[in-house]
């Protein structure tokens, strides 16, 4: 118990973070076609248009693996207090999110673009906590 108070804010914070990726990747895996629909239309106008498929994929599985591993991560900050696969959970995530910033500002979609800042300065705290 100790270590859930000590590491509470970095457990909170992989929480979010759990909860945003891993409902993203398996949104993504249920509505595939779903997906790639309207990702193809919102990149109808930019460079990525026939990549779609395989870039939502490609992001799919970074999501997904970056969830588990942070999963992961939780359980071992509660329970030994080891930190790594938390960090490499988290920094994944970050990928993931710069991943879809290039998408974002390739499309042009600026807002779209502006409101992954909220998630990058919260994922950027994950990694500065877990990696000191």
């Amino acid at each position: 118990m100790d270590l859930i108070k000590d590491y509470i804010t970095e457990i909170l914070i992989l929480i979010f973070l759990i909860i945003t990726f891993l409902q993203s990747g398996i949104d993504k895996i249920m509505d595939w076609k779903g997906n790639v629909s309207f990702i193809t239309d919102h990149f109808k106008l930019s460079p990525l248009k026939n990549m779609v498929p395989l870039l939502l994929a490609i992001v799919m599985i970074i999501e997904a693996i970056a969830g588990v591993l942070m999963v992961i991560g939780i359980y071992q900050l509660a329970t030994s207090g080891a930190k790594e696969i938390a960090l490499y959970g988290a920094i994944l995530s970050a990928v993931t999110l710069i991943f879809l910033l290039i998408g974002q500002r390739l499309a042009k979609d600026y807002a779209g673009a502006m409101s992954l800042t909220v998630y990058f300065i919260l994922n950027m705290m994950a990694i500065y906590l877990l990696s000191h």
